[in-house]
C-alpha cells in the first residue's frame, strides 16, 4: 500500500514537470509544424511593406520585450494604431495569437496650398534663358522674313517706267507752271520720237490726274475717266498681281514711232501707293463714244460712215503690222501684232474715226531672232 501511494506521488511530480516544460502553445510562420512553446507569450506582429501588409506570428520569452530570437519589442494594447510597426501579445490560450488581426490606421493625406505647389516650379538657369529668348528669337525671325519680302517685291519691279516716290518739287515745277497747256501741244513738244512723253513728265501728270468715275473693266482691272486740267483720260488701273501685263502694254505703247491717229495715244504709265497697295496705271486720251461695240449697239449709221470706221480700223492696224526701217541716228519701229483684235478692243473718236486700243496681247517682231 505504502509503495503504491510513492508510485502515485512519483507519477503526479512527473506530469507536472512535463506539464511545466510544455509551456505554452503559440501558431509560428516560421517554425516547424508552424507551432513554437513560448515561455511568456503569444505575438502578432503586423508590419507594412512596400506590396501591404505582413502578418508576422511568434513567441515571447519570460523576459519582457524579446522574440526568441533576441530581438527586442514591447506590446502593444490597442488593436489600432498609426505606426507602421504593430504588436498585440496574447496567454489566455494555445494557438491565441492566430486569431489576433490588429489593423493599421489609414495614412493621413496632406493637402498642398497653391502656394507650395508654386515654390517647387522652380527654373534653373538655362530654362530661363530658354523661356524669355526662345519668343524674341521668334518675333525678330518674323520681321526679317517679312522685310525680306517686302524687299524682294518692291525690287523685282521694272525699273524702266517708275521714279522714287519722293520726286523733289524742283523736278515737277516747270511742267505744274506751264498753265493750261493741253495734252496734244505736251506730245508735240516732248515727243518728237512718237514714243510719248518723258519718264519726268509722265510721272508728273500722273501725280496731277483727279478719277471721276469708273468707265469699264477688262481682264485686268478698271478703267477710268479721269481729269488732268480740266481735260478728260483714260486710266486703266492694274492690280499689282498684273504687273507683267501692265508692264508689258506700257513698253509696246513707247515703241519708237508707233504714235498714230488710228491708235490709241498712250499718254503716262506711273504706280501709286494708296497705303494698303500698289496700283498701276495706264494713262491714254479719252473717247467718249467709247467702243465700237457699244457704239455699234446704240447708234444707227449710214454707209459712209461705216467705211469711214472700217477704214479708218484698217489703217491703224496696217501701221501696226508695218515695220519701219530705221537709221543709224534714228530707230526704226518693229512690227507688232495685236493678237486680240475685235470690237470691244477699237474704241470710236469724235470725228467717227476709229482707233485700236488694248495692246495688253501684242507682240512686236524682232529681226535678229527671225
Amino acid at each position: 500500500m505504502l509503495k503504491l501511494l510513492i508510485f502515485i506521488i512519483f507519477i503526479t511530480i512527473l506530469l507536472n514537470l512535463i506539464g511545466v516544460s510544455d509551456g505554452l502553445k503559440c501558431y509560428c510562420d516560421i517554425c516547424p509544424n508552424n507551432t513554437c512553446i513560448a515561455n511568456a507569450k503569444c505575438l502578432t506582429v503586423v508590419v507594412k511593406g512596400k506590396t501591404g501588409l505582413v502578418h508576422r506570428y511568434r513567441c515571447l520569452d519570460k523576459i519582457e520585450g524579446q522574440f526568441l530570437n533576441g530581438e527586442h519589442l514591447t506590446c502593444n494594447t490597442a488593436k489600432k494604431q498609426k505606426t507602421d510597426n504593430y504588436r498585440l501579445c496574447c496567454d489566455d490560450s494555445d494557438f491565441c495569437n492566430r486569431a489576433l488581426v490588429p489593423t493599421l490606421a489609414p495614412p493621413t493625406t496632406t493637402t498642398q496650398s497653391p502656394d507650395e505647389d508654386l515654390d517647387k516650379l522652380e527654373f534653373g538657369t538655362a530654362e530661363l534663358v530658354v523661356l524669355i529668348s526662345g519668343p524674341v528669337v521668334l518675333v525678330s525671325l518674323l520681321f526679317m522674313i517679312g522685310f525680306f519680302a517686302y524687299y524682294q517685291y518692291q525690287h523685282r519691279r521694272p525699273s524702266g517706267y517708275m521714279l522714287p516716290p519722293d520726286t523733289s518739287n524742283a523736278d515737277v515745277a516747270p511742267f505744274a507752271q506751264q498753265g493750261t497747256e493741253g495734252l496734244r501741244e505736251m506730245m508735240i513738244e516732248y515727243s518728237g520720237s512718237g514714243s510719248g512723253l518723258p519718264l519726268l513728265v509722265q510721272r508728273t501728270i500722273a501725280r496731277q490726274i483727279h478719277l471721276c468715275e469708273i468707265i469699264g473693266k477688262g481682264r485686268y482691272g478698271e478703267v477710268w475717266r479721269g481729269k488732268w486740267r480740266a481735260e478728260n483720260v483714260a486710266v486703266k488701273i492694274f492690280s499689282s498681281r498684273e504687273e507683267s501685263s501692265w508692264f508689258r502694254e506700257a513698253e509696246l505703247y513707247q515703241t519708237v514711232m508707233l504714235r498714230h491717229e488710228n491708235i490709241l495715244g498712250f499718254i503716262a504709265a506711273d504706280n501709286k501707293d494708296n497705303g494698303t497697295w500698289t496700283q498701276l496705271w495706264l494713262i491714254t486720251d479719252y473717247h467718249e463714244n467709247g467702243s465700237l461695240f457699244d457704239y455699234l449697239n446704240r447708234t444707227q449709221i449710214s454707209i459712209p460712215q461705216m467705211i469711214q470706221l472700217a477704214l479708218s480700223a484698217a489703217n491703224g492696224l496696217c501701221h501696226l503690222h508695218m515695220e519701219i526701217i530705221g537709221t543709224e541716228v534714228h530707230a526704226g519701229k518693229p512690227a507688232i501684232a495685236h493678237r486680240d483684235l475685235k470690237s470691244k478692243n477699237i474704241l470710236v473718236k469724235n470725228n467717227l474715226t476709229c482707233c485700236i486700243a488694248d495692246l495688253g496681247l501684242a507682240v512686236r517682231h524682232d529681226i535678229a531672232t527671225d
